[in-house]
């Protein structure tokens, strides 16, 4: 049987923030917990085989495995090729007790594939599976679920029967192929033939790719029949995306709140480069008189005690 866990007891349809790496790290999951609280949230993928390091493990959890209680429910993110690695990290994070596990099974990234992980495992399913089993054992009672894409060259519902075979708690499908990056329309239209297949197998079902707005996200899974959705890039710069109901915020609330993210980031993130804030400041800025030159003054700056003296 499915161990779904708190995935078990989310109203339908499911809003999650999707994990992205370099961008979903401890300050931006706070602001947007604090501004508008998905359904779930992720953090970024984080390299098992790192966690299970003497010496690389101090630092991932310092700088990626860092959550607060206003998160919940919050799931870690892991990838490896390697089932005992993939157990020892599902337990460490049982141990700081995260809610969930999710096995990275579609990030297209060439570092990430030559280690046999991300979108790389869509050409070995029985490996792909042992992980599944893996991850159970180490997360204990913690659900366990797999995000990945429809195939690698093109659209395999196979590969997706066999992740369904191993029960994860849920399903999280970018709806493009590895092949496909991002460059092509996300094929929801297979999304009914996907649920179809899944309908008796206990697992959660979500779509990803293409989703602009908590409305659009909400039609989708009306429209195609899915449990849920996943954003990701429409947060950038936007932490009241989850909340239906805001307003576009003033270009002083703008303001006030990427300050309040970069403190953030520099109180959290002592050791992260501040280039790595800087990707979300054209979606900060915009959209008023003057916001141009603003944001391309920020883009120059090469402190976050800059940048703040800046707005």
């Amino acid at each position: 049987m499915v161990n779904l866990g708190f995935w078990g007891q989310l109203k339908k349809p499911i809003l999650a923030l999707a994990p992205l790496y370099d961008v979903t790290d401890p300050a931006f999951r706070a602001i947007i917990a604090k501004y508008s609280k998905p359904d779930v949230m992720f953090t970024e993928f984080a390299s098992a085989d790192g966690l299970c390091h003497p010496v690389g493990k101090e630092k991932i959890m310092r700088d990626m495995l860092k959550f607060g209680e206003n998160e919940r429910p919050i799931v870690a993110q892991l990838f490896t090729s390697w089932p005992n690695k993939m157990c020892e990290a599902a337990k460490l994070c049982a141990e700081l007790k995260f809610d969930g596990i999710d096995i990275n099974m579609g990030c297209p990234d060439e570092t990430i594939e030559k280690q046999g992980s991300g979108a790389c495992l869509i050409k070995n399913p029985v490996l792909a599976q042992e992980l599944i089993t893996a991850a159970k054992e180490g997360a204990l009672n913690l659900p366990v679920s797999v995000k990945t894409r429809l195939g690698y060259n093109q659209i395999d519902l196979d590969w997706l029967a066999k992740l369904l075979a191993a029960e994860p708690a849920a399903l999280i499908i970018h709806l493009r192929t590895r092949k496909e990056m991002s460059k092509v329309v996300a094929h929801w239209e297979v999304m009914p033939e996907i649920m179809k297949m899944a309908k008796d197998s206990g697992t959660l079902i979500l779509g990803n790719g293409d989703v602009k707005t908590l409305a659009e996200a909400r039609d989708k899974c009306n429209k195609y029949g899915c449990d849920g959705a996943m954003l990701g890039r429409a947060a950038f710069g936007n932490p009241w995306l989850f909340n239906l109901d805001a307003e576009r915020p003033s270009e002083v609330e703008r303001k006030r709140v990427l300050k309040e993210h970069i403190k953030l980031f520099t109180e959290l993130l002592p050791q992260k480069n501040f280039a790595s804030m800087k990707k979300h400041f054209k979606a900060y800025i915009e959209g008023w008189p003057g916001a141009h030159e603003l944001r391309n003054k920020l883009m120059l700056a090469e402190t976050a005690v800059e940048a703040l003296d800046l707005l």
